[in-house]
């Protein structure tokens, strides 16, 4: 199988690691995943990016999810437990009403839980934290007031004021479609998060230090139950 490697987010890909994958995991999920939901325009796929350098963690974008979800051979040479409990786990939200039935929902929300089944990964929106167990997940939001989002969003597009606040408010409105359509909840609802990160207050490198430790701490919390070592970096 060809191995490839991410240019711009930094480690390998699950399934991509150009090894033999283990036989067996002790524990599905093994690991912490970050599941990190952003408004448009509130930098979170640069602070996501800065979570997976401080963590050493792999980061997947969007595109990169999509990709994932539309090869079958991506994945695959991950354990064959941890494909049984993404198809168990996807079949699961299934049933509950959770999940869409569409197909092309179903392929990303497992390609989402095989991610997640090994942890020490960065899953940029597209409801990952609202397909992976609670408990093994750290779900982010990074929001930011809608004026320094149009402000951003003007600056990296090349946008006037005016393009840029139809733009930012296009994109949280298809992302709020997608949410409620496939998903059937509201990114705007604060309770599903662990952590909601105002970045314009903080700033992008405050903003994904406070990520990385709250990741930390939860993942320190797992260690009984799981019984794995964590492998993230001293502060």
């Amino acid at each position: 199988m060809e191995t490839y490697t991410p240019t711009a987010e930094g480690g390998p890909l699950h399934g991509y690691r150009g090894e033999t994958a283990p036989a067996s995991t002790s524990r599905i999920p093994t690991g912490l995943t970050i599941a990190l939901s952003r408004e448009s325009g509130a930098r979170g796929g640069s602070i996501a990016r800065r979570v997976g350098r401080k963590l050493g963690w792999q980061v997947v974008d969007q595109e990169l999810l999509e990709f994932l979800s539309q090869d079958e051979q991506a994945l695959q040479e991950l354990p064959a437990d941890a494909r049984r409990w993404a198809d168990e786990r996807l079949d699961q939200l299934l049933r509950a009403g959770v999940l869409s039935n569409d197909p092309g929902i179903m392929a990303l929300s497992r390609a989402v839980l095989l991610l997640g089944s090994q942890g020490e990964v960065v899953i940029i929106g597209r409801g990952a934290g609202y397909i992976l167990p609670p408990a093994t997940t750290l779900h982010v939001r990074v929001i930011s007031p809608e004026a320094e989002r149009i402000a951003y969003m003007a600056q990296w597009l090349r946008l006037t004021a005016e393009e840029s606040s139809r733009e930012v408010r296009r994109r949280d409105s298809r992302r709020s479609e997608f949410l409620s359509a496939q998903l059937g909840c509201a990114s705007d609802e604060p309770y599903p998060y662990d952590l909601i990160v105002n970045s314009a207050r903080l700033g992008e490198e405050a903003s994904a230090e406070l990520i990385a430790k709250a990741a930390r701490g939860k993942l320190l919390g797992l260690q009984p139950a799981a019984a794995v070592a964590p492998r993230l970096p001293s502060e």
